[in-house]
């Protein structure tokens, strides 16, 4: 298969993740006899800096001609320490995902029983823990209409959604539920919002057609509960901008790291896959950032692109470096192997997945099923 792969580095620790995801497809390249075509093109504040525009036009081209985007992280100190700044970072990746109509965003969590130590949570509430985040990411209050005063003394962020942006992603939703554990959850504010009372209406209306998968609504405030002190009963849990913002990030908390949670961003036409940290510029350059989200990310693309075999083959290598104690810093807590160590090692562990007896010692699925 050949596939053209627009690479968005970003900012901070963004350039040295995204490489060793490079080194990995590179790797299944030469094994599965693949032609991958990188192109680079900046994008936030390393495109402000450029260009004076955190999405420059040739960049937005770019990914609009390729099969799939690799994309780093976004952010910078300079902007998050200036409120009152015009143009920021951020607005480059709302951007990307308004332009390119990536209306879901998708973000397995799962433990690894190598890494079940490493969560602030007992290891007996975690442990096979493996369940996957739908959120709505193009409405709600990050594209609504805002406003503020003359005086910056008042503001106002609308958050609306219509039929329409809900239906497509509850529909992928579900289809992911059926070919998972058949169960579904919905996070919402039912209770005291009319927004939120659209999702329930809607989605209820959408499970009418998927008999088999069991819809659970729950209010956002239980979830978050629910989801520290039993995350195993969650499969697939749906929700808007916002709550799925937030969700996402206490999945970092059930992981005990931020630093190894992929990510995709998918639409009609298009699809990015990106790390969930963020971009860490307290650490750029340093050889320290933990490169296995983006890997993991590539795990995504290649099984959005029907590549299995290939995605279970860098799985297995990823699961191998945990195994091996082959990490970075920040996981399992002593550690003295370095970003490019790490990706160098899963790199050169990618064998073809038939020849690996071990495979089905773990749950190797991060996403099977999971995107449509």
């Amino acid at each position: 298969m050949h596939l053209k792969i627009a690479l968005l580095e970003g900012d901070g620790i963004g350039p040295e993740v995204v490489q060793q995801s490079v080194k990995c497809l590179r790797a299944i390249e030469d094994l599965f006899g693949h032609s991958f075509q990188f192109t680079q093109a900046p994008v936030g504040a390393r495109a402000i800096a450029l260009h004076d525009n955190p999405l420059p036009q040739q960049t937005l081209d770019l990914c609009q001609q390729s099969d799939a985007i690799l994309f780093g992280a976004i952010g910078s100190l300079e902007y998050d320490q200036d409120p009152n700044a015009k143009i920021r970072p951020e607005q480059g990746l709302l951007k990307l995902r308004k332009e390119l109509a990536l209306f879901a965003n998708i973000r397995p969590i799962k433990m690894f029983s190598a890494l079940s130590a490493n969560s602030p949570i007992k290891e007996s509430v975690v442990k096979g823990v493996d369940l996957v985040i739908f959120r709505e990411l193009l409405g709600g209050s990050y594209f609504s209409e805002k406003t503020v005063s003359q005086d910056l003394r008042h503001a106002t962020d609308l958050n609306e959604y219509s039929e329409g942006h809900i239906s497509r992603i509850a529909h992928l939703a579900f289809k992911a539920a059926k070919k998972r554990k058949k169960k579904i959850t919905l996070a919402d504010k039912a209770n005291v919002l009319e927004t939120p009372r659209l999702w329930r209406r809607t989605v209820m209306g959408i499970a009418e057609s998927y008999p088999d998968v069991q819809l659970d609504c729950q209010f956002i405030d239980n979830v978050t509960y629910q989801l520290v002190t039993d995350p195993k009963q969650f499969d697939v849990i749906l929700t808007d901008n916002m709550f799925g913002d937030v969700l996402n990030n206490l999945g970092s908390v059930i992981i005990g790291s931020n630093a190894i949670l992929p990510s995709a961003s998918i639409g009609g036409e298009n699809a990015m896959f990106e790390p969930v940290h963020g971009s860490y510029p307290q650490a750029a350059g340093k050889n320290v950032a933990n490169p296995v989200a983006s890997i993991l990310s590539a795990v995504l693309l290649l099984q959005h692109f029907g590549l299995e075999e290939e995605a279970d083959a860098l799985m297995i290598a990823v699961i191998k470096s945990f195994q091996k104690k082959i990490v970075t810093p920040d996981i399992l807590g002593s550690s003295d192997y370095g970003t490019d160590y790490v990706g160098d090692f899963i790199a050169s562990n990618i064998e073809d997945a038939d020849e690996v007896p071990t495979m089905n010692m773990e749950n190797i699925g991060l996403g099977k099923s999971t995107i449509i």
